[in-house]
């Protein structure tokens, strides 16, 4: 298969991927937005002059990035899994398995449409909530950097679900269990630094923790990590996360039968 076959069919899936995600907006786009609101109008209401993290830094403020960035990585993950199991269920996966697109392709198109989803959402959080309470982005370059490295170790994840997972409820388990426990655990809601010794060392072995310290360093030039560290991790998460995606891909891993 030639190179240009190969970015042909790979870009083919990945405007399907987009397609499908953008045909039911309503739901995969408008409704997390309006779920980020919820938790910024609750939240934000009962302890906003109860808690203060940063110096100068409302909990209002405090609590936008990590919303923003939940909403990125909650939705890049389930664009990848969402779509695989449902491919996987419905049997229409066969019409890609006798395709020639390689594993790089499979992987490209459907994480690359998962950061597009996830990144979508977490744009549409942040023009909602901005007007909840007054701040700018200091240092915006750990914004993006982190924003898609976490869309795209998410979006790996969720093949990884969807690959592994052969009934809805599987793939329900993989989220409640895994994905959004290490999301909360991460300190979109509260700074690590309030938490006990014990549970401060924990959060440190969550690599959502990284994601979240820092992205919310591009807005206020402050974190609970040196941002350097938390590139680190996250990068080499991604590294690994990828790594195992691919070669499950490669294998045909509960796809080649």
């Amino acid at each position: 298969m030639t190179s240009a076959l190969a970015l042909d069919g790979a870009s083919t899936l990945f405007r399907k991927e987009i397609l499908r995600f953008w045909k039911v907006a309503f739901q995969t786009v408008a409704a997390p937005v309006l779920t980020a609101v919820m938790y910024l109008l609750i939240f934000g209401h009962v302890l906003e002059d109860r808690v203060q993290v940063f110096p100068g830094v409302g909990y209002t403020s405090f609590l936008i990035p990590g919303l923003v960035m939940m909403s990125v990585l909650q939705n890049a993950f389930a664009n990848s899994s969402s779509s695989l199991i449902q491919s996987k269920i419905t049997g229409n996966l066969v019409f890609l398995l006798v395709t020639p697109l390689s594993h790089w392709a499979w992987y490209a198109a459907y994480v690359g449409a998962s950061m597009v989803r996830g990144l979508c959402v977490g744009m549409g959080v942040f023009l909602v909530t901005v007007w909840f309470a007054p701040f700018h982005l200091v240092e915006p370059w750990w914004a993006i950097v982190f924003a898609a490295l976490g869309a795209a170790m998410l979006g790996s994840l969720g093949l990884i679900a969807g690959l592994w997972a052969e009934k809805f409820d599987q793939m329900a388990a993989f989220q409640n269990f895994i994905i959004m426990p290490m999301t909360f655990l991460s300190g979109v809601f509260y700074s690590v630094h309030s938490l006990p010794g014990f549970w401060q060392g924990v959060s440190h072995l969550n690599p959502f923790f990284y994601m979240i310290d820092g992205f919310r360093r591009g807005f206020f030039g402050a974190s609970d990590a040196s941002p350097w560290l938390c590139l680190a991790v996250v990068g080499t998460s991604y590294l690994v996360v990828a790594a195992v995606t691919l070669r499950l891909l490669a294998n045909g891993y509960k796809i080649r039968h």
